[in-house]
């Protein structure tokens, strides 16, 4: 995919947030590559990610997740051998950890990740019902992605005052330092050698710092770019038990291509788990006085693995985690985007 240089889509934040950490940094920061991807005809889509964590620097963590629209679900959890962060450009632009590799090519322009290894078959249902899985059947999977950037990145916190006021606190904590970014992209996936090609929209996500959850209540994330260049996300946490401000923030780009702030006024919090054909949409009214109405149904739901095993002294009515790919509808055009939610068990019907 050829770089495009037709606009600067970094915002103003300088490149060395787009570097790596490359050297073990002090206790409790971790530094984080993930994105989201969504095949355009919502055949399949993946989230894949590497976590680099203080406390065990040399064996980062992998995360792989591919569903396809029939319920099939292939899924990776494990720690590999660290690779170095050097690119060929001398400076720190890999993030990599035994068989997956992210690479920054142009800072806020491109990326691309490959992996190649064996990676266990299981389903949506299967792991809804039991994320703790026993791993029996394993496929040979191998993919290569090239991303372009197409969307200016979102910092957290950086639109409404209210947010970052919210996340100046103890919220901030749940999500740690962070930007994300739109993209769309190519690739070929080969699952047991059976090769496909593929074209498909994703979400960049760089965060580096400190994270906890203790205190977390759930969450409602969306996002998603269209063909046209428009383009949402948002990102709220639910009303809080003791009534002080909560963190909710959102935004649209419309046919203008610039960024406008809002406000989620209607959004599809978690209360059930099913594997997929579930209403997501939601509707936002931006800070210069639209109501913006985005039509959302997923094509694939899965629970989340890792961290449904709590240590003994967390609440018990922790949130439940689901990452979904929805089929997302504005003014009649359709494109492809993530969204993640979050509920305590005590909120929802299972």
């Amino acid at each position: 995919m050829a770089t495009t240089h037709a606009r600067d889509l970094s915002d103003g934040l300088p490149v060395e947030r787009e570097y790596v950490l490359d050297a073990k940094p002090e206790a409790g920061i971790r530094d984080a590559v993930n994105v989201w991807i969504e095949e355009v005809n919502g055949e399949f889509a993946m989230r894949v990610g590497v976590e680099a964590v203080a406390e065990q620097w040399d064996r980062h963590e992998m995360w792989l997740d591919i569903a396809f629209a029939d319920g099939r679900l292939y899924s990776r959890r494990s720690d590999g051998e660290t690779q170095p962060a050097t690119g060929s450009d001398g400076k720190p632009t890999v993030r990599a950890t035994g068989p997956l590799r992210f690479e920054c090519v142009e800072p806020f322009q491109r990326w691309n990740v490959a992996f190649k290894g064996p990676v266990a078959e299981t389903s949506a249902r299967e792991i809804m019902e039991n994320p703790d899985f026993e791993e029996k059947s394993w496929a040979d999977i191998e993919f290569s992605i090239d991303m372009q950037m197409a969307a200016i990145p979102w910092v957290p916190g950086s639109i409404l005052p209210e947010a970052a006021e919210a996340l100046g606190g103890k919220q901030g904590d749940f999500m740690s330092p962070r930007y994300e970014q739109l993209f769309r992209c190519t690739g070929t996936l080969a699952i047991d050698g059976a090769t496909r090609q593929f074209t498909a929209n994703g979400l960049r996500i760089r965060r580096t710092g400190f994270r906890a959850f203790a205190g977390f209540s759930g969450h409602c994330w969306q996002s998603g770019v269209f063909p046209s260049g428009r383009a949402f996300g948002v990102n709220a946490y639910p009303p809080r038990d003791d009534g002080e401000p909560t963190f909710f923030e959102g935004w649209i780009i419309d046919h203008d291509g610039k960024r406008v702030g809002a406000r989620p006024v209607a959004l599809p919090w978690l209360r059930k788990l099913v594997t997929g054909g579930e209403d997501v949409s939601l509707v936002l009214e931006t800070v210069d006085g639209r109501r913006v109405e985005i039509g959302g149904t997923t094509f694939t739901n899965t629970r989340s693995r890792g961290g449904h095993v709590l240590p003994p002294d967390w609440p018990k009515d922790w949130p439940i985690v689901q990452q979904s790919h929805a089929f997302y509808t504005w003014d009649g055009e359709r494109t492809t985007g993530m969204i993640e939610r979050s509920s305590k068990p005590s909120v929802m019907d299972i």
